[in-house]
């Protein structure tokens, strides 16, 4: 016998709020929206959350990304098809999602801060943070 899913939101829509404003306060903010689908998509990735990598792959082809960097994206690293700050951001997202205690994350920062402001590497922190929660609200839900 399976049990059905508990809708958190409808027993706690307050909660939801808050989180939607951040989201869209970083949507208006510098970081290019198919770079934010990218940090998106491959936490969901590594979280293996089906309905946000479905949602947010669909969201990037929407906005004009080519859905070739999308399926290598597991393999950014070693694809010539992400720019610096592309891989910048990516490496952040999988050090983030990820938290290692052996991950040395002064190199990574040092590497952002090639490529993005102090208030981007600050936003783009709050996306990763805010796409695990969403991640992981999903596979509870799911």
């Amino acid at each position: 016998m399976t049990q059905q899913r508990l809708n958190y939101f409808a027993v706690a829509p307050k909660a939801r709020e808050p989180l939607l404003a951040l989201e869209a306060y970083i949507k208006q903010s510098s970081l290019e929206p198919l770079l934010i689908d990218l940090v998106k998509t491959r936490a969901s990735q590594i979280n293996g959350c089906a309905y946000c990598l479905h949602m947010h792959t669909s969201d990037a082809v929407a906005q004009g990304e080519n859905p070739a960097r999308l399926f290598l994206l597991e393999a950014w690293e070693e694809s010539a098809m992400y720019s610096p700050r592309e891989r910048a951001a990516l490496a952040w997202t999988e050090a983030l999602t990820r938290l290692h205690d052996e991950t040395d994350l002064g190199p990574l920062r040092a590497e952002l801060r090639n490529h993005f402001s102090e208030r981007d590497i600050g936003l783009l922190t709050c996306e990763v943070a805010m796409i695990n929660f969403w991640n992981r609200f999903g596979v509870a839900r799911h």
